[in-house]
């Protein structure tokens, strides 16, 4: 059995299935997909052309949530959906809300427009989308500070897939510097823990060309 993740580096979505990945301690082979490129041989592995995609010997499975389902259900010795019916009810709203909500109203407002804008050949990024997208982020900040007031986790008492989707979008945006984390210190506190573990050290240090990330972003510590 050979897994191979094809993803792009910046990707929320392909952060999140190699942090999963990393964190459940499974070995796969990574390789980086230009998606605006549309390589033919690529589509005819996902004719959606989108990353991620997983494979597993003569299995594909593509998108960032129908793989988490497959690896939680393949490799259940390390469980991210949580244990009770309404753990995992949380678990998956609560990840539905950053794949969703926060890729609509502040991803695509920011990291597109500053980074995959370009990379697609879309021209110059829109200033406004980018200020709404900063507008935005603090609500979502603010919400996850509410979540975390009273749980050590944002789904409950231990690090699950909400947790690993959250950090695996306030990453890339970390990468550009546009997370005010000085203005959220409990946010701040949250994502030190997830920032330090193993699984995010080969994820910190993607680097994207014409891109520098700021001098905090790989340090635990802040």
């Amino acid at each position: 059995m050979t897994l191979q993740l094809y993803h792009t580096p910046l990707s929320p979505a392909c952060r999140k299935i190699r942090l999963m990945l990393l964190e459940k301690e499974l070995d796969f082979i990574l390789h980086d997909e230009a998606v605006w490129e549309r390589r033919r041989a690529f589509f005819a592995i996902n004719p959606a052309g989108d990353v991620p995609v997983l494979i597993n010997d003569e299995l594909t499975v593509c998108g960032s949530y129908a793989i988490a389902e497959y690896l939680e259900e393949q490799f259940p010795e390390v469980q991210f959906f949580g244990s009770s019916i309404a753990e995992k009810a949380e678990v998956r709203r609560i990840t539905d809300w950053f794949d969703s909500k926060f890729e609509r109203e502040v991803a695509q407002n920011i990291l597109f427009e500053k980074v995959f804008k370009r990379l697609h050949g879309y021209g110059e990024p829109t200033s406004e989308a980018i200020r709404a997208g900063k507008r935005n982020l603090k609500f979502h900040l603010d919400y996850i500070a509410y979540l975390l007031q009273d749980r050590n986790w944002l789904a409950g008492d231990y690090l699950t897939l909400a947790d690993i989707t959250a950090a695996a979008h306030l990453s890339c945006l970390d990468y550009l510097g546009d997370v005010l984390w000085e203005s959220h210190e409990l946010v701040k506190d949250w994502y030190a823990l997830i920032k330090s573990r193993p699984s995010f050290r080969t994820i910190l240090n993607d680097r994207v060309s014409g891109f520098r990330p700021p001098e905090h972003y790989t340090n635990p510590d802040f």
